[in-house]
């Protein structure tokens, strides 16, 4: 389809699938339902598998994954030539797939793991398991070209998150110009945001120093410089102390800080700040998203939101799979 026909087209069918979704308000339906069954009737709309509620738990996530990337790729496919910025938003299942894959191999199972399947958009060749060096074979992950040991999972995670944002970020500068101010703010709104609170995480939770930290975050720069546009606002907090409500008062994102009370005991709660950033960046992309149609954009927005989406109904099912009371769940998720 030509490109301003693909536009309209995508614009109104991704509109029509978010007014379905289950964020904001509609996200309480979710810890609303009593059973598994339930939720997979309300999240799918189709026929109930008949299998222990062990397995139905995983097969709901499973399932609601894939009807993510099954409705992103009809969008995709719309157009003749998408941008490469909506392409590698799709591969982020290629990036997630091979920390499963490398998880696996250090594990030494025989059986490869269930992987989201993005075909034709995918750059690693699955067929070639278990040889971890043939599947990232002339891609742009080939680095990672043996089995790893488990001790050295945590490090080669952490690369691979940092090179999928850093080849997003590249592939939203080969955007014109006028195209690509609102992408490249939503991917460092959700990203710079992702790595202050991790840095706030692991200062807080892990009582990491400022220099292990800084190990840890991602860099756009691999300088790793502290006016890094995907790392400064990680770096701002390293020296502030958690336990003194003074050091944040200020801070330019003070409006994230759980509640103080004057002369009260307080510190502060990376996932209060967490939930907080993340309902902020649903906000902007869903204003972006209707701000800015027929502009790769909307793609971007589409992808983020539906992301958080699949977040509270990952949320929904381990609620129900623990017998977890709906309001604590919902408190867990972040929907307050």
């Amino acid at each position: 389809m030509e490109r301003s026909g693909a536009q309209s087209y995508v614009y109104a069918k991704a509109s029509g699938i978010l007014a379905r979704s289950f964020t904001g308000q509609r996200a309480l339906s979710l810890f609303t339902v009593r059973s598994l069954a339930e939720l997979w009737s309300l999240v799918l709309k189709t026929e109930v598998p008949a299998v222990p509620e062990t397995l139905l738990a995983k097969r709901l996530e499973e399932e609601a994954g894939a009807k993510l990337v099954s409705e992103y790729k009809r969008l995709l496919n719309m157009y003749d030539r998408p941008d490469d910025v909506a392409v590698m938003l799709l591969r982020y299942f290629d990036y997630k797939n091979l920390k499963s894959l490398g998880a696996a191999a250090a594990m030494e199972q025989k059986e490869r793991p269930r992987l989201r399947d993005i075909t034709p958009y995918n750059i690693l060749n699955y067929d070639a398991w278990p040889s971890i060096k043939k599947i990232t074979a002339d891609s742009p992950l080939s680095w990672y070209d043996k089995e790893p040991e488990i001790s050295q999972q945590q490090f080669l995670d952490a690369k691979i998150d940092r090179q999928f944002v850093a080849d997003l970020w590249n592939a939203a500068e080969r955007l014109g110009v006028f195209e690509r101010e609102n992408v490249e703010k939503l991917i460092l709104k959700k990203y710079a945001m992702r790595n202050m609170t991790w840095a706030l995480r692991l200062k807080v939770f892990y009582k990491m120093s400022s220099e292990e930290i800084l190990e840890h975050i991602m860099f756009l720069d691999s300088q790793a410089k502290k006016d890094d546009l995907l790392a400064r606002d990680a770096i701002e907090i390293l020296e502030k102390n958690p336990e003194h409500y003074e050091d944040w008062a200020k801070w330019k994102y003070a409006r994230f800080l759980n509640a103080h009370e004057e002369g009260s005991v307080w510190t502060i709660d990376p996932g209060w700040v967490e939930d907080a950033a993340q309902k902020e960046l649903i906000a902007k992309s869903a204003r972006i998203f209707h701000s800015q149609p027929f502009t790769p954009v909307v793609l971007v927005s589409w992808f983020f939101i539906k992301l958080h989406e699949l977040d509270h109904i990952r949320a929904a099912v381990e609620a129900l799979r623990l017998n977890v009371e709906a309001e604590s769940a919902m408190d867990a998720a972040g929907i307050r």
